[in-house]
């Protein structure tokens, strides 16, 4: 690839960690409102369900803003767009810090996480464009590794600041890491990467394509499994396990500390695997997480029941990224843009459900809602693969057919 000949290795590294970075400081943001939620809706005289809806809102934003921002920003170049997308990120945390009620709050959060909808699907892309076709689906996987640090570091951090200092402190420091994060965009990351705009044809390839729109209604799906129940988990420790500020935030860093183990295993593995079975296996372990969740009678065994979840959550939605580059390179901005937006459509979906449930049936049936969503994900993932496993058999087949003699 001529870019990557062109740039040494250690400036590609630079630039990944500096994607990566981004993506972490994303990932704490997107996170941060489920973490808080507890100091949040106290602070400002809310109830968690309309708390809660600050995740629906946001989510919508992202999910909406995710493919038509992608259309409307193809041309512009990478080094600059992602750049001042964390400088918007930045100034928009420290204005929702400052937000003196609720009616304030949520068009700030609104209008901040459309920076969640251009950064992440454009840093995997930019990443994947940095890469061989050998070596695309560990770029695309490294890079959003920076949701599982977040997770690990990231959530538990925000969650005790969260219970100790206000979700307003919390607000304050991602601003400030965004700061951060385009500066070493900026720094790092060459000029000149511009991947090939999307056109009107291009978003038509994807979207009559049923292989490729099945991979990523199987994000919607288990993104809104999961997001059912963790986008309650703070208030839901507290409420059903009298859980400590201290113990929300193990709970948290538990849960995150498996997270990055189990996306380094994919990084690791996914190019010999192959992206459609990692993805499924992770469903599966999920749902079984799910499933088995009734037995989880205190918060030591809670952390047992989740470690399947736990190692697969995080995993799945790198192993989806990787998935769709590979089923299709030359459209992968549209496709990382339209599973980001299926990512943050199923937090919406998970979040909207989720504060439903509580409302009309408690805390403790969250669960099988997630597990709903989470058995439809998996059904379609292994519909998807069947079919990409007979088009590369066909494919495989016309190839090494003997060719007619002219």
């Amino acid at each position: 690839m001529e870019l990557e000949r062109a740039l040494s290795r250690e400036s590609i590294r630079a630039a990944r960690w500096s994607l990566l970075f981004g993506n972490f400081v994303i990932g704490c943001g997107v996170m941060v409102v489920g973490g808080t939620l507890n100091d949040l809706t106290h602070d400002l005289n809310i109830s968690v369900t309309t708390g809660g809806q600050l995740l629906a809102i946001a989510a919508l934003m992202m999910g909406f803003g995710a493919p038509l921002l992608a259309w409307l920003i193809g041309h512009i170049d990478r080094r600059t767009l992602l750049a001042w997308t964390m400088v918007w990120y930045a100034v928009g945390h420290l204005l929702c810090a400052l937000a003196p009620s609720y009616p304030w709050l949520w068009p700030a959060r609104a209008l901040t996480v459309l920076s969640a909808a251009v950064f992440t699907p454009q840093a995997a892309a930019t990443a994947g464009f940095m890469s061989t076709p050998a070596k695309r689906g560990q770029a695309i996987t490294f890079v959003f590794m920076g949701w599982s640090i977040a997770s690990v570091a990231g959530m538990p951090l925000t969650a005790w600041i969260g219970e100790r200092m206000g979700w307003r402190m919390a607000m304050v420091l991602i601003g400030m890491g965004a700061f951060a994060a385009a500066w070493l965009v900026w720094r790092h990351l060459p000029a000149g990467i511009r991947p090939p705009a999307l056109s009107l044809r291009s978003w038509r390839k994807v979207l009559k394509s049923p292989l490729l729109m099945a991979v990523v209604a199987v994000t919607a799906c288990q993104s809104a499994g999961q997001f059912t129940v963790l986008g309650y988990t703070a208030p839901y420790y507290k409420q059903v396990f009298g859980a400590s500020p201290e113990e929300i935030s193990i709970m948290f860093g538990w849960f995150g500390a498996l997270a990055l183990v189990g996306n380094v295993l994919l990084n690791r593995s996914i190019d010999r695997v192959g992206a459609a079975p990692a993805v499924t296996l992770t469903l599966a372990l999920m749902a079984v997480s799910l499933l088995i969740w009734p037995l989880a009678g205190s918060l030591p065994v809670l952390a047992a029941v989740l470690l399947p979840w736990a190692i697969s959550g995080f995993a799945t939605n790198s192993g989806q990224q990787a998935r769709l580059g590979g089923l299709s390179p030359r459209l992968a901005p549209a496709l990382m843009a339209l599973n980001t937006s299926a990512i943050y459509l199923g937090h919406a979906l998970g979040a909207s459900g989720g504060g439903w449930v509580i409302s009309h049936h408690g805390y403790e049936q969250l669960h099988w809602l997630g597990l709903a969503w989470m058995l439809v994900a998996l059904a379609l993932s292994l519909w998807a693969q069947r079919v990409q496993q007979r088009a590369n058999a066909h494919r495989e087949a016309v190839l090494q057919a003997p060719q007619p003699i002219r």
